[in-house]
């Protein structure tokens, strides 16, 4: 089955997963899938997304619908941006670039990770299209200086900062494959690479691809890693708010913040002229238990003022973008939805799960009766006991901020 035909074969980002991890040996799909020791946020992101009911409307005119909107006062043709996802090519070979252009034809930002296979500069030259950087902070405050330097050069829109991995995370599945740096796999990790020749010789004959953007980093011959531990391995800890004040000052673009979860932390960066926060836990990949970004939505919204606000983590169906939208979000980030695409079905699969997250999107407007997704709010949701406690948050978010300012 060629890619495009494998691509078409699904309904559903569920089914792109299922593509995915058959194609993969279960190690290194784990790697991508997986979250924080007992993977409670993990969790906890579907479920808050499916535990919220919508209220739909009748008698309205939802012939047509509008899915534009602004983002970072841009036009976009969806209210999706491509978030961050390091690592990709490990699952599919040029992963980073099918995913880059999968989002240029359809008119939406692509955000490169810092810790992608391919550099800041093959991703302008391959795919024309709106590009983010998104920027790990190393503790060599040079190399990330030259990297910020080379996304302004490449005429990178916005500077995305992440702010909640000072250390990395404990995957235990990882830990249990034996999937780190260096590679040590166990017997049954063996016998499952064995089991999937495809991959493992293709990695076998050509290696590890690399982390094109870390080239050079402390003075490596060869780029580091994407492996599991490497994750937090060259971060700095110590940055705090006077360093990402300095960040602000010296880049005269868009600053987007990803990792927020705290109205507080949200009215402080609109007090330094942050663009925008993304409302983030990074996957459920790095500190278990942190509550679910849908929930934190209200309240985080609520306190940003006047930047734009995005929500990460656990989308995989159009009517979750709905019910972001419903509580305050400008547009979400997907990371693992194209991510499955892309090692599903290569640039096909990645452009199939865009489309399909179109689609159930205009569905779900159309069934609610909401035309216009700018006009979405919160009257779509059912007054469950989820919104109410959104509701509750919002509040006691609003307290925070008072609180904050005294």
């Amino acid at each position: 089955m060629n890619l495009e035909r494998r691509a078409d074969s699904a309904f559903s980002i569920e089914d792109l997963r299922m593509m995915a991890m058959r194609r993969l040996p279960r190690l290194v799909f784990d790697f991508f899938d997986g979250g924080a020791e007992d993977e409670v946020t993990l969790r906890a992101n579907r479920a808050a997304f499916e535990q919220t009911r919508i209220a739909p409307r009748i008698l309205v005119d939802v012939a047509t619908v509008e899915t534009r909107t602004n983002i970072l006062g841009v036009p976009a043709a969806l209210p999706i941006v491509v978030g961050p996802t390091g690592g990709v090519d490990l699952g599919r070979r040029g992963g980073d670039v099918c995913i880059a252009k999968a989002a240029a034809d359809s008119g939406i930002p692509y955000t490169l990770s810092t810790r992608s296979s391919a550099s800041i500069e093959e991703i302008a030259d391959a795919a024309p299209g709106r590009h983010w950087f998104q920027a790990y902070i190393l503790q060599n405050q040079a190399f990330l200086a030259k990297m910020i330097d080379r996304a302004r050069a490449a005429d990178y829109e916005a500077l995305v900062i992440t702010v909640d991995l000072a250390v990395g995370g404990k995957r235990e599945r990882d830990l249990r494959n034996g999937f780190s740096a260096p590679f040590r796999p166990t017997r049954a990790g063996l016998l499952d690479l064995v089991s999937h020749p495809r991959w493992s010789i293709d990695m076998l004959i050509r290696g590890t691809p690399p982390a094109g953007n870390l080239h050079g980093l402390d003075g490596d011959a060869a780029p580091r890693s994407t492996l599991a531990s490497a994750a937090g391995r060259d971060y700095d800890p110590s940055f705090d708010w006077a360093r990402l004040a300095a960040l602000r000052d010296v880049w005269p673009r868009k600053l987007v913040v990803k990792g927020v979860l705290r109205p507080d932390d949200a009215e402080r960066l609109s007090s330094l002229g942050c663009d925008a926060v993304v409302v983030s836990n990074h996957g459920g990949r790095q500190l278990d238990t942190s509550m679910a970004t849908f929930d934190a939505l209200p309240a985080v919204a609520a306190a940003a003022g006047k930047m734009e606000v995005m929500l990460d983590g656990g989308v995989r169906r159009g009517v979750d973008i709905l019910k972001a939208r419903a509580l305050g979000a400008n547009a979400v980030l997907l990371g693992r939805a194209t991510l499955y695409g892309a090692i599903a079905a290569g640039a096909p699969g990645a452009r199939r799960a865009l489309d399909i997250l179109e689609d159930e999107l205009r569905r779900a407007m159309q069934l609610c009766g909401a035309p216009d997704f700018a006009r979405i709010d919160a009257s779509v949701l059912a007054d469950s006991s989820r919104l109410q406690r959104a509701r509750a948050g919002l509040s006691v978010g609003m307290r925070m901020n008072n609180f904050a300012a005294v």
